[in-house]
């Protein structure tokens, strides 16, 4: 008999980045990078167990804004443009590193991923990640849930439920246009939960959620389990408490793996450090300097960095995954000890962790999930969703307002530096409100484009990401722009659809500039 379930959750998500009024955009490198450095991986070592049915389950929030760019053709030819100029400049690579063969071995190894990830790509799954991942569904070894449509941070839009609400229901429909199926879970953006939300995830027919560790510890009434069981709470829908402990152990830089000595360190790239006229004869001049992925130094505890060996690399990652499953069994081994229950622990990860910030991670994932299937019985892989099936009843309670962010609520998106932007989008939520319930009786094929781009501009402008960048001092200026940019496109489509005065030249190329979501229904804001 199995002693517990460990129910591992990766959060892959990045913000809505897509300029095609520029043939080159810096910052839709962050997209491209992912899909190079996490998920073709992911999806290839995935393949792996598929094809060795392992028994494994894991589940995977892929966020709508997300979806929607790896669905993009404009952004996935960039990204297949991405991944062939990597191509060429690791041939470079191998050429100027020819005299030192340590690094020349790096080189080779980069040359020898990027060749892999162009063909699996293009010519595996022609560039559609998303349909990858459905497929992976469909072989049981995931379960796909969703987020906030825009990642929009829920606790801050509490003063307008309306577009809480949006922001779910929105995030359903794109879930099932993406998966063909309704999501069973949903990851609550930042983990920001308060009172009224479960009775929104009741509406979208979501079954489960998660909340930080206290958003359980100091709910009502106290878990009888800890976070080591769901509860139910009022309104129906079940609450994963997430478990600190085990995920520290592998997301932490100073006391978790990624810090060892032998793993890549993630800071020195040769775009920050080679001349520029090398660099330009491969990459695009964007006006500044920029990550190329081309990393050829391993982390040590001095400023003279030795060059990375992926054979040592391997073998700590081998040696971090065994010592994660035996923590695992030390684990529930002392919670059967002191429950009358079999307990379940969810360690939720950002996805893109694992290859990108900890470029072994993925391999750490697939050794780990071997050993957890064929070399322990203490306990077994799960998903909150097939936990769920096999335990139907669970203590009901009230979760604590929370997030996961710092101190654990709301410091980390309203703080002095980006307080400045709520004011302008609770604003814009209740003039959408109210423009969606003036036109809810027969609205002509213009009115409902207004209404629609209305939608798709203010959902854009609620994605946490804007305040996180803005609290953490990266890339403020961007994000600071993305803010202004889609709340004045807001207002002047909210006032030529309130004057009556037509501008279709500007509503398409709002529609073509922010084309997310094109079946978006704005009636879930009445």
């Amino acid at each position: 008999m199995h002693q517990g379930s460990l129910a591992l959750l990766l959060h892959a998500h990045l913000p809505w980045v897509r300029h095609p009024e520029h043939e080159e955009f810096l910052e839709e490198d962050w997209l491209f990078e992912a899909i190079v450095e996490c998920y073709i991986p992911l999806l290839k070592m995935l393949r792996r167990l598929v094809s060795d049915k392992a028994p494994v389950k894991l589940t995977f929030t892929l966020t709508p804004p997300l979806c929607a760019m790896l669905r993009d053709p404009l952004l996935q030819s960039r990204a297949e443009r991405y991944i062939a100029r990597g191509l060429e400049l690791a041939g470079k690579e191998i050429d100027r590193t020819a005299p030192d063969a340590a690094m020349r071995d790096v080189a080779r190894h980069y040359h020898y991923r990027l060749s892999e990830a162009l063909e699996f790509y293009v010519r595996e799954i022609n560039r559609d990640i998303v349909g990858a991942f459905a497929q992976l569904q469909a072989d049981g070894i995931i379960e796909i849930i969703t987020c906030g449509a825009t990642h929009g941070f829920l606790p801050l839009m509490e003063v307008v439920p309306e577009a809480m609400r949006a922001q779910i229901l929105i995030a359903c429909d794109y879930h099932r246009e993406c998966f063909g199926k309704s999501p069973e879970g949903i990851w609550l953006p930042e983990c920001g939960y308060v009172p009224r939300v479960d009775t929104l995830l009741q509406e979208a027919n979501l079954r489960w959620f998660v909340v930080d560790a206290h958003g359980l510890m100091y709910g009502e009434p106290r878990p009888r389990f800890a976070i080591y069981s769901p509860y139910f709470t009022p309104a129906g829908p079940a609450v994963f408490g997430r478990d600190r402990e085990s995920s520290k152990q592998v997301w932490s830089a100073r006391e978790g793996y990624p810090g060892d000595p032998a793993y890549r360190d993630f800071y020195r790239d040769i775009g920050m450090e080679l001349p520029e006229d090398y660099l330009r004869s491969v990459l695009p001049d964007t006006g500044c300097r920029r990550n190329t992925g081309f990393k050829y130094h391993r982390i040590t505890g001095s400023p003279d960095k030795q060059i990375y060996n992926r054979a040592w690399a391997m073998a700590a990652a081998d040696h971090h995954a065994g010592d994660f499953m035996h923590a695992r069994i030390r684990q529930f081994e002392n919670l059967k000890s002191m429950l009358p229950i079999e307990p379940v622990i969810l360690s939720p990860f950002d996805a893109e962790l694992f290859g990108h910030w900890w470029y072994e991670g993925p391999e750490f994932l697939e050794l780990f999930l071997r050993k957890a299937a064929y070399d322990q019985k203490t306990f077994r892989l799960t998903t909150p969703g097939d936990y769920l099936r096999g335990n139907t009843t669970q203590q009901m309670l009230s979760p604590s307002p929370s997030s996961w962010g710092n101190k654990g609520y709301w410091e980390v998106w309203l703080d002095r530096c980006n307080s400045w932007i709520y004011p302008h989008l609770h604003a814009a939520a209740r003039r959408m409100t109210a423009a969606a319930r003036k036109h809810s009786r027969a609205p002509s094929d213009s009115t409902q484009r207004y209404l629609r781009q209305l939608a798709r501009e203010l959902l854009l402008a609620q994605s946490s990401d804007w305040a996180f960048l803005m609290k953490t001092g990266t890339a403020v200026e961007y994000a600071t722009k993305r803010t202004q940019d889609h709340i004045l496109r807001f207002n002047k489509l909210h006032e030529l659809l309130e004057t009556g005065q037509a501008n279709d030249e500007f509503l398409s190329a709002c529609e073509e500039r922010d084309n997310i979501f094109p079946n978006l229904d704005w009636r879930h804001y009445l």
